[in-house]
């Protein structure tokens, strides 16, 4: 399963590492890793995750 997750616009290269960052804890917790990012010239980010089927299936028992 993927999931795609969007950085507001963060101008500031320390805001936008810190932004994400928290994202990928965020997400980590739920079983997604990030397997791809992208910085937008409109100094946005484009987080792409994945969590493998044997933990989606392990999840709901």
């Amino acid at each position: 399963m993927y999931k795609t997750e969007i950085i507001p616009y963060s101008p500031k290269a320390k805001d936008m590492a810190k932004r994400i960052e928290e994202k990928c804890n965020e997400m980590e917790k739920t079983g997604y890793r990030l397997i791809s990012s992208a910085i937008t010239g409109a100094a946005k980010a484009i987080l792409i995750f994945h969590k493998d089927e044997d933990e989606i299936n392990t999840a709901n028992g």
